[in-house]
């Protein structure tokens, strides 16, 4: 039985590990072929397992953050398949502290890496996304990660904060531009809760260390603070995107999902 997303061709940013390679595994799994791009180079491990674990994935080295690279990248695409019918924003890091605490060069490498990142992406394959939303019957899609940060605030996270927000909004206003021109691209975001990845325990490491607590005890108390009483698996959001990106969604631009064991929703 052929997946809803056979013949399409999708670029996941970030795409190697966490929630990154968790959409890129449910992209392929529906019948996708993924570029999977990222940090690191095209003969590491990581890659060259993805690469192998995916039917047909190819991986590119992607430094998000540069437009060049980003150029690099649209053109592999066009000169391999002509068009792009799937972009997943997912590239990002996280920043805690307090405000008066935080440094201008963090601030900002933050703002890059979450919500400059989303930019470059989608004014980049903005092009190959038209050609390929105009071959199939509800239009190419663009999802951007965001993060109930995007949607609440939280003392102590106010770059994070900001960062999620903005790629909230992008999101919305991407819709509309593209709906009221009629270009073929749907637009929304995805806003996950509290996700259990590396890069999430990294985080609370560095911020149990200044609270003089562990990394452990404060996860188990945000698990605790969830309706659903656990963090969320990477594939539990990338099943979501995969059904963005399908044409199950075909009514859905400009919309926010949630995905969050309901901490939400108090």
């Amino acid at each position: 039985m052929a997946g809803r997303l056979e013949g399409r061709i999708a670029l996941v940013s970030g795409g190697l590990r966490g929630i990154g390679r968790a959409i890129s595994e449910c992209l392929g799994a529906d019948g996708a072929m993924v570029y999977v791009t990222d940090l690191d180079p095209e003969d590491s491990a990581d890659a060259t397992a993805i690469a192998a674990a995916l039917t047909g994935a190819r991986y590119l080295r992607l430094d998000a953050t540069s437009e060049e690279a980003w150029a690099a990248a649209r053109a592999r695409v066009e000169q391999d398949f002509g068009h792009l019918d799937i972009l997943v924003n997912n590239v990002g890091a996280d920043l805690t502290g307090k405000v008066q605490d935080l440094k201008l060069e963090d601030w900002r490498r933050l703002i890059t890496l979450n919500l400059d990142t989303v930019f470059l992406g989608t004014k980049t394959f903005q092009p190959l996304l038209a050609k390929g939303g105009a071959s199939t019957p509800y239009g190419s899609s663009i999802i951007n990660i965001s993060s109930i940060m995007g949607l609440v605030g939280m003392g102590e996270v106010a770059a994070y904060n900001a960062s999620k927000g903005g790629v909230r909004l992008f999101s919305k206003s991407n819709a509309l531009e593209f709906a009221e021109a009629g270009v073929p691209i749907r637009v929304n975001s995805v806003h996950p809760g509290f996700v259990d990845t590396p890069l999430l325990r990294q985080g609370f490491e560095r911020w149990a260390a200044r609270e003089g607590t562990t990394a452990d005890a404060m996860i188990d108390a945000m698990a605790q603070t969830t309706p659903i009483k656990r963090l969320a698996r990477p594939v539990e959001i990338g099943k979501v995107v995969a059904f963005l990106a399908s044409d199950d969604a075909s009514y859905m631009t400009g919309s926010e999902v949630v995905v969050d064991g309901g901490w939400t929703a108090r």
